[in-house]
């Protein structure tokens, strides 16, 4: 059962799990915070524990807070764009050809029929983003499939509101953010490795860090240079 403490102004959802310690964590973008304890915790314990932990609750919530956001887009001339972390200006050409997006030195070229929506443009764009990164992401599961000794089923690419991915352990398959073609490629390594690393572990207990630290030794550094990076400018909501 899911049980939720309340210290002020800050709610803090409980799980219990197989763990051996309490796992707290402050959940980017919007500070979400949740608490995983030991099966056998008690809330009182659990309550102690978070309030030991909320000077530091409130420093990771406002520095969340006052991470960089990207400004809405509207895809149009002169404006900025990053792919695989690299920035580049988009040029918009208005032809009644079928819709295309192009990348030549600095810029991003997205050809679109006139009178095209900024709605029309940003659907043109994401789906450009999900090509880049279908060709990407097959070589990577691969490649992690036979140094974890797993085997994805299958994966999905879509716009998620809180998270880089998620791994869905029964079905044995992964879904990714879109939003991660903007970020440089080991970021998206990372996440790849990360959501894998659930099909041999469900759930953040020591297990799965230990899965971690020993394929990937860096995925600390990779997890806070993620959650630094400017957040989409969406409003993120669960």
């Amino acid at each position: 059962m899911n049980e939720t403490i309340r210290l002020g102004e800050i709610s803090i959802a409980v799980t219990r799990k197989g763990i051996k310690n309490v796992h707290l964590t402050v959940h980017p973008p919007d500070g979400r915070v949740t608490l995983a304890a030991p099966i056998n915790t008690r809330l009182e314990v659990a309550r102690a524990y978070a309030i030991s932990k909320l000077m530091w609750i409130r420093e990771q919530q406002k520095k969340l807070e006052g991470q960089a956001r990207e400004t809405p887009r509207q895809f149009v001339g002169r404006e900025s764009h990053h792919v695989w972390g690299r920035r580049y200006l988009m040029t918009v050409n208005y032809r009644d050809v079928k819709p295309s997006v192009a990348l030549s030195n600095k810029r991003i070229i997205l050809t679109i029929r006139p009178g095209s929506s900024a709605e029309k443009r940003a659907e043109v764009m994401h789906e450009w983003h999900k090509s880049l990164l279908h060709k990407v992401v097959p070589p990577l599961i691969q490649k992690w499939e036979q140094k974890l000794k797993v085997r994805v089923s299958g994966y999905f690419l879509q716009r998620m509101k809180t998270k880089w991915g998620s791994c869905n352990h029964t079905k044995g398959n992964i879904r990714l953010n879109t939003e991660l073609v903007k970020k440089p490629r080991d970021l998206l390594e990372y996440v790849i490795v990360h959501e894998m690393a659930h099909l041999i572990e469900a759930t953040h207990n020591d297990r799965f860090v230990a899965i971690l630290d020993t394929h990937y030794p860096s995925w600390r550094d990779a997890r806070a240079e993620l959650n630094e990076l400017p957040l989409a400018a969406e409003v993120w909501k669960e």
